[in-house]
């Protein structure tokens, strides 16, 4: 294979928007590079990726372009620094997560291996930052993230993952933190009696705190919400259900017998990745389900 060093080139790193990447040029002094601004035309943006991802020789007379195999070994070379700089700057940000305190388990270098091969391709801050979390937790209490969590993971998108931030602000997880569910409504279970009574059934639009039925598709096509809405067993009247809304105790006291609640749950996965968000209260939501839940429970919290 040909030598791509010449004394005529010098590597440096640079930054594009949120990316680390490395690109070539002439050693002789040049003015710094500026990442290309989100408003520039489409055109503009796709020479600088091009260019930070070593696949510009295109656009260069032929007079100037390196050979084809100089032009590939480069590129891969390239594209090696950038998973080691994103692995090293998360890396970097787990151990703040982590105790220095000693602990009985040891983290499983398998783990820790298929870890780096979901991971290393993040060049994005604020998703790493999230895979950051998930290396701490796992760490700290081995088995917290399964495999099948990293691999999902691995292939949401940032809009996914604020998706999923947004469906933790509304919900809401049993005392051990091991169900997670968002509320979507109450009912009583229709008698002779009540048949007739419009007041029987509620429903919380979710749409108006942010979290439409396709967002739960979404959630659902990336495995974290079942798309199907879940009841709870059928409640005596004076029964209590209590559960942990970001950190604050609520309770579901049903006012009737026979009285169920309805919510979306989420996902093992999505139990796992909800771990990661920071507790957010959507305050709008609980004053929601207060008010349009009054008929059948009343719920303090």
């Amino acid at each position: 294979m040909s030598n791509i060093s010449d004394e005529n080139k010098v590597i440096e790193h640079t930054g594009v928007e949120s990316k680390h990447a490395v690109i070539e040029h002439d050693a002789k002094p040049v003015a710094s590079k500026k990442s290309v601004s989100a408003n520039a035309s489409s055109q503009k943006q796709l020479l600088v990726l091009a260019k930070n991802f070593s696949l510009n020789a295109a656009f260069l007379p032929e007079n100037k372009q390196a050979p084809l195999e100089d032009r590939a070994y480069r590129r891969k070379k390239l594209d090696e620094l950038r998973k080691q700089q994103n692995m090293e700057a998360i890396v970097l940000r787990a151990i703040q997560y982590c105790s220095d305190e000693t602990i009985t388990d040891r983290a499983d270098q398998d783990w820790f291996s298929s870890f780096v091969t979901f991971a290393e391709g993040i060049s994005n801050k604020s998703m790493q930052d999230l895979w950051a979390k998930i290396l701490a937790g796992e760490v700290s209490q081995p088995g917290s993230f399964s495999l099948k969590t990293l691999q999902t993971f691995r292939t949401m998108s940032i809009t996914e993952a604020k998706l999923l931030a947004k469906a933790c602000s509304l919900a809401m997880t049993d005392t051990r933190k091991k169900n997670i569910r968002v509320i979507s409504g109450a009912y009583q279970i229709p008698k002779l009696f009540n048949f007739f009574n419009k007041q029987r059934q509620q429903r919380l639009d979710l749409n108006q705190v942010g979290l439409s039925y396709a967002d739960i598709l979404t959630l659902a096509d990336n495995h974290l919400m079942f798309e199907q809405e879940t009841e709870s067993h059928s409640l005596t009247k004076g029964e209590k259900i209590q559960f942990n809304y970001n950190g604050k105790q609520v309770s579901f006291v049903a006012k009737k017998t026979d009285c169920i609640l309805t919510f979306y749950k989420f996902t093992p996965i999505g139990t796992e990745l909800a771990h990661l968000i920071t507790d957010n209260a959507d305050e709008s939501y609980l004053t929601a389900v207060k008010t349009k839940l009054a008929e059948n429970f009343a719920v303090d919290g």
